[in-house]
């Protein structure tokens, strides 16, 4: 057992290493600028646009949190997530990303989510700046804090040491690698990270399959279940302080949960949340020409459903191979490395752990980034030192990376904590916070700064009002907090922009202006 762990943690170390001379490879021309550090000066292609983009998105939660909430609930909470999630994927690349590019680059060639959002309504007091840039802290800080807990995990589950410690040293890990090379780095190396981990998806996925007898095999296995296998029912492990009871051997389950309209409208709404993610709308300010965006919208898309297909099969699977073995919601999230540890030689296993290491990398990278680009770019600089220069800023963005991680690792101490959950609110948190603004901003030409506020600050508000204090009352109210924040931003966006002074003629005229050129862009 010892030297089929030294084997696993000599593959993983490889890949680290890869990763870290990335980052060595990029760290003299990230750091020629801020505009190169936070955005790779515009010069993504197609291809690297396309899979950092989700790589960074999906986190280690694609590989772990989702194949978790198949394993304990079974097919319907997981593959509505998975639908709404490509849908949204699709939609956002088709709609968003060619009039972002253009916008921001138009917009005082903006380079930070609250740049664009400053420079679109032309303030003077930078107040949406402040608001977009403090909502940006909070949720990274939180989704950082995920990747930390799957990183802990991922390590302690593998070599048997104290899930604390694991958690530091990965943590440290990142940021180290975030602080050489920043964005361009990222980009690329997320690119390499994104093909690791749809290889390790497929890889286990049919590994997985071959050892449980075929389709045939898997449904017989997991018949008897109520509610595993079924779109429009939910399986109810039977717990006892969060650990699932077994009677001769089998999981105790009770009878299956319905799973009506309003719960899969809910589920689905994960993807209104693509609008307002930081991480992949960076990528569309990036790409080097909005004209290559629908390749790489093609190339985003078939990613997403291979992945998001791979780990929710996983999950299934792995009940039927390990009925009995992961019995805690936390636990169950270990399936991914359950399965390939059992079933792959060594060194096969521990590629694919890398798998999980390559898209926690790629996803806290990129929230630590773009945090700290929110500070120190636009508070920092955009507020209080406005003469600041590159240097300057620079060296904030490197404090500004330690007083987050450093957060981020106290949330992330507690072991049990459920992956799939904590990502679930920040995910909601950035949907319902930017992705209502951004479509407004771009695609109505009356929008006005008043309305952007309040629809920010309405928007994520009530992510944390419906989380804390609706959503625990049921029924028709324990839906997805996202939905409701959103809707609601929205409408306070509308009936606020309507009720104020119609934007100035320059912004009206910047508008028509993108909008002339996405025409003709086509």
């Amino acid at each position: 057992m010892l030297e089929n762990s030294i084997q696993v943690l000599i593959a993983m170390c490889l890949y680290m290493i890869l990763v870290i001379g990335i980052g060595v490879y990029y760290a003299k021309r990230a750091n020629e600028s801020s505009k190169n550090y936070f955005i790779g000066g515009r010069t993504l292609g197609p291809w690297i646009t396309a899979m950092s983009a989700e790589a960074s998105d999906m986190s280690g939660w694609l590989l772990m949190g989702l194949p978790g909430v198949a394993y304990w609930y079974g097919l319907s909470d997981a593959i509505w997530t998975a639908i709404g999630l490509a849908a949204g994927t699709y939609i956002n690349w088709l709609f968003v990303a060619k009039r972002l590019r253009t916008y921001s680059s138009i917009a005082g060639d903006s380079i930070t989510i609250p740049d664009f959002f400053s420079n679109r309504f032309k303030e003077n007091k930078k107040i949406i700046m402040t608001i977009a840039a403090l909502f940006i802290l909070i949720f990274f800080t939180v989704y950082a804090s995920s990747c930390f807990v799957t990183v802990g995990k991922l390590f302690s589950t593998l070599f048997d040491l104290k899930y604390q410690y694991m958690m530091i040293l990965g943590a440290l890990f990142v940021i180290l690698y975030t602080l050489l090379g920043g964005f361009l780095a990222e980009s690329a190396s997320d690119f390499m990270q994104a093909v690791v981990m749809v290889i390790a998806l497929v890889g286990v996925f049919a590994v997985g399959i071959s050892n449980a007898g075929g389709i045939s095999g898997v449904a017989e296995n997991i018949k008897e279940i109520p509610g595993f296998f079924d779109f429009f029912g939910i399986a109810q492990p039977v717990t006892i302080d969060g650990v699932q009871q077994v009677e001769n051997g089998k999981p105790l389950f009770a009878e299956a949960g319905t799973y009506g309209f309003l719960t899969i409208l809910s589920t689905l709404s994960w993807g209104l949340g693509y609008f307002g993610m930081p991480q992949v709308l960076l990528r569309f300010m990036a790409i080097r020409k909005p004209e290559e965006v629908t390749k790489s919208r093609r190339i985003a898309t078939t990613w997403c459903v291979i992945s998001l297909l791979a780990a929710v099969a996983i999950g299934i699977i792995g009940r039927a191979l390990f009925p009995a073995d992961l019995l805690t919601e936390s636990t169950a999230e270990s399936i991914f490395i359950l399965t390939t540890t059992r079933f792959l030689p060594p060194l096969l296993a521990g590629l694919a752990m890398a798998g999980i290491l390559a898209a926690t990398i790629s996803s806290s990278d990129s929230y630590l980034l773009i945090a700290t680009s929110a500070i120190s770019k636009n508070i920092y600089q955009g507020i209080f030192r406005k003469n600041a220069n590159d240097k300057e800023v620079m060296l904030v963005s490197r404090a500004v990376l330690l007083l987050i991680t450093l957060i981020g690792i106290v949330i992330a101490m507690d072991e049990n904590s459920v992956i799939f959950k904590v990502v679930s609110f920040a995910w909601a948190g950035f949907g319902a916070t930017f992705g209502p603004i951004m479509l407004f901003s771009l695609f109505w030409k009356r929008t006005t700064r008043s309305g952007a506020i309040a629809g920010m600050v309405s928007g994520g508000g009530m992510v944390f009002i419906w989380k804390l204090f609706i959503r625990p009352l049921g029924g028709v109210f324990g839906i997805y907090e996202l939905l409701p924040a959103f809707i609601i931003s929205c409408i306070v966006i509308f009936v606020v922009s309507l009720l104020s002074e119609e934007p100035s003629k320059e912004i009206q005229d910047e508008f028509e202006k993108v909008k002339i050129n996405a025409l003709a862009q086509g």
